[in-house]
């Protein structure tokens, strides 16, 4: 068997090890879909009626905008498998085999993966539901969607590495506490301009901005426009960050893996 072969045996076999686990704790796994269907529900349920969007109903703003969302809450969910793995030695056992430590680490980044595009799809099954449609056709739905996708899978870097450094599990609630922040300060749920100016400026340059504005023109719904640089070239820039993100941890996080208990 070559070396790219095993390679690709050892990361699949992670990845059934992980979605194995789904089948065990499915409770755990149904809520983590569950959770942003009912902030979708909360907001535009709820606070949708308060909130006007220029050109456009809130539904239709904020469907894209929790998508993005959607991609950041993936990341505690990675920084706690990691976390947790390691705690438990399993990770060293991962280690004293004959395995390549980036099948390793890519194994786990195929499933957190899948089920980044099964949530996706219960949430966008959830905004159909709720009369969001996109207008732009299924080609630009799609191109959408990679975007988003693209965005879930920088960060699964940047959790993974997460993951190996802090000291346990418990750490993780520190993770839990930024991504909050991170989250609402972005145009995911407002536009920027109701913000300060200083916030909003932050906001307009958040990577969950950029790939939330790109998916809201590529489906078609109303965007929170603006004439800064961010503004303008916010398809460009939901490129440049997830790359960007995935060149500067994706090598972290291998060398994390390796450096493990030296």
């Amino acid at each position: 068997m070559t070396a790219l072969r095993w390679w690709v045996t050892d990361a699949w076999t992670i990845t059934r090890r992980d979605v194995t686990h789904w089948t065990r704790q499915p409770g755990a796994v149904v809520l983590g879909w569950a959770f942003p269907i009912m902030i979708l529900l909360m907001f535009a349920g709820l606070f949708g009626g308060a909130i006007t969007v220029p050109d456009g109903r809130y539904v239709d703003f904020l469907v894209p905008g929790l998508l993005a969302m959607t991609m950041a809450f993936g990341l505690e969910t990675t920084v706690l498998a990691v976390a947790t793995d390691a705690a438990r030695g399993i990770t060293d056992r991962f280690r004293s085999m004959p395995m390549s430590a980036s099948a390793v680490v890519l194994g786990r980044c195929l499933a957190d993966m899948m089920n980044a595009v099964i949530g996706l799809a219960f949430l966008i099954g959830a905004g159909l539901a709720m009369g969001w449609r996109w207008q732009h056709g299924a080609e630009n739905a799609l191109a959408a969607i990679g975007l988003l996708l693209l965005l879930r899978f920088a960060l699964l870097w940047v959790g993974i590495f997460l993951g190996l450094t802090v000291k346990g599990p418990e750490s993780v609630v520190a993770v839990q506490i930024l991504v909050w922040p991170v989250g609402f300060l972005s145009s995911a749920f407002i536009d920027p301009a109701t913000m300060p100016s200083w916030l909003g400026t932050v906001a307009e340059w958040n990577p969950l901005t950029a790939t939330a504005s790109a998916a809201r023109d590529l489906f078609g719904g109303p965007g929170w426009g603006g004439a800064s640089f961010a503004a303008q070239h916010a398809a460009e820039a939901a490129i440049v960050w997830p790359l960007l993100l995935t060149a500067v941890f994706l090598p972290l996080s291998i060398r994390a893996y390796r450096g493990l208990g030296r």
